[in-house]
Formats: structure tokens, C-alpha cells, sequence
């Protein structure tokens, strides 16, 4: 089965578990099923930050351009998703606590510096023409900021004030039925899923552009050059980074 195909089942399935048949909380009602959409959009966005870090340790290891590419769009994707994790955490604040955000709860504010951090990833890298500078400054950048990644994850469980249950402990799920961490983990899955296709996706789109660039660039030069230099051989495209 396609990866595309098999996100709309997993999707479809978390859907169907998380709203007919995970029980509604005692506490916070319907409410709380943003839950299952909210953490798992959440470490998918770790995951995305990591395949992003190890990407960019495979690029300063072989100088791989396909890496840095690679790279870019994993980063990309962990910021989409860290803009989702913000959103639903709002959300979800508002409709079980009455606010918004908390700046005294330590979980949010490291995630928010986290992805502000890779936020900060585009600046550095379009502030720097392409070539293996930017390669370099990337790979780096992206490799850094993976420690933040175990310390925001952390941050959750060493916390006074719990926002949401912890999902994971030593022994078992924790505060959580079998059926609710059976609709968690579909959900995970059906995240990880979406986090793979869109990363297919958008890593297609970006080597169809360059490959497109590099035509352009090389009819140009065949342009310029006139019927007399039109038999002369081409002279290599000048290296450049994902647009």
C-alpha cells in the first residue's frame, strides 16, 4: 500500500477512535480529546527535528548535497508541526484552564524556545548565498539544536504543574485506559505517517525545481553563447542550495 494511501487509513482510524471510542474524560470532558491530536503532532515534530539533525550530521560527515537537502525539508516539516503543537496547546489550555498560555509553565516555554530556535534556521541559512557555506552553517545550526529537543521532552515530566498526563513512565501508560492509549498510539502512527508523506512530498518538489533551475541555467548559457559557441561543451552548473 501506497504511504499516502496508508496516512488516510491511519487517520481514518484514529478519528474514528479517538472520537467513538476513547472514553470522555471525568475531568475535562470532550475537551480532552485534543489530546490525542496534541501530543502526537508534538513529538512527531521531535521526530522531524531529529531526522533533521541526523541528516545534517550525514551531510558534515560526506558532504552529501542530498543531506543538506534532506535536512532542510525535515526541518521544515518540524517547524509546521511545532506551529501545530503551539496551536492545539492553546486550544486546549483555553477549553479546560480558561487561558491561553502559561509563562510559568516551564513545558511550553521550551517548546516555544525550541521552535523559535529552528525558526531561526531559516534566517541563518538565506542570510548566506548558496554554496558550501550555507551547507555548513545549516548542518551545524540543525545539529545544535537537537539538545533542546531531550530538554523540552524533559521538561514535561520534571515539571510542578502538569498541563497534560504523562504519557510514558517506567511500568505503564500513566492516568491513561487501554482504550485510551490504544486511540494515542493509532494517532501517533497516523502523525508519523503524515510527517513521512509530507516529507516525500516536499523533498520531490524540491529536486524537480533544482533540476528544473539547472535547465534553465545551462539553455540560458547555450542562449548567450550564440550558434557559434552553441557546439562548445557546457560548462558545469554553479553549485547552489535548496531554494
Amino acid at each position: 500500500m501506497k504511504l499516502p494511501a496508508l496516512t488516510t487509513v491511519a487517520f481514518g482510524a484514529a478519528v474514528a477512535l479517538i472520537f467513538f471510542y476513547a472514553p470522555t474524560d471525568a475531568d475535562q470532558g470532550f475537551s480532552q480529546r485534543i489530546f490525542y491530536f496534541h501530543v502526537p503532532i508534538a513529538l512527531t515534530s521531535y521526530v522531524c527535528f531529529g531526522w533533521g539533525a541526523w541528516k545534517a550530521l550525514r551531510y558534515l560527515r560526506t558532504r552529501d548535497e542530498r543531506a543538506d537537502l534532506e535536512s532542510y525539508v525535515a526541518v521544515h516539516q518540524g517547524v509546521v508541526f511545532g506551529a501545530l503543537t503551539l496551536v492545539t496547546g492553546s486550544i486546549w489550555a483555553r477549553a479546560s484552564w480558561g487561558v491561553w498560555w502559561s509563562w510559568s509553565e516551564n513545558q511550553l516555554v521550551l517548546f516555544l524556545v525550541l521552535f523559535l530556535f529552528y525558526c531561526a534556521y531559516f534566517m541563518l541559512r538565506y542570510s548566506v548565498d548558496a554554496g558550501p557555506a550555507r551547507m555548513n552553517m545549516s548542518a551545524v545550526y540543525a545539529l545544535f539544536g537537537v539538545v533542546l529537543i531531550p530538554v523540552s521532552f524533559l521538561a514535561i515530566r520534571l515539571s510542578q504543574r502538569f498541563i497534560h498526563p504523562v504519557v510514558f513512565d517506567s511500568h505503564a501508560p500513566s492516568n491513561m485506559t487501554g482504550a485510551q492509549w490504544l486511540s494515542f498510539l493509532v494517532s501517533l502512527a497516523a502523525m508519523l505517517l503524515l510527517f513521512a508523506t509530507l516529507y516525500n512530498v516536499e523533498l520531490a518538489g524540491k529536486r524537480i525545481d533544482a533540476h528544473l533551475r539547472e535547465l534553465r541555467e545551462l539553455l540560458g548559457r547555450r542562449l548567450d553563447g550564440g550558434p557559434q559557441r552553441a557546439q562548445a561543451p557546457a560548462l558545469p552548473a554553479p553549485e547552489r542550495g535548496p531554494s
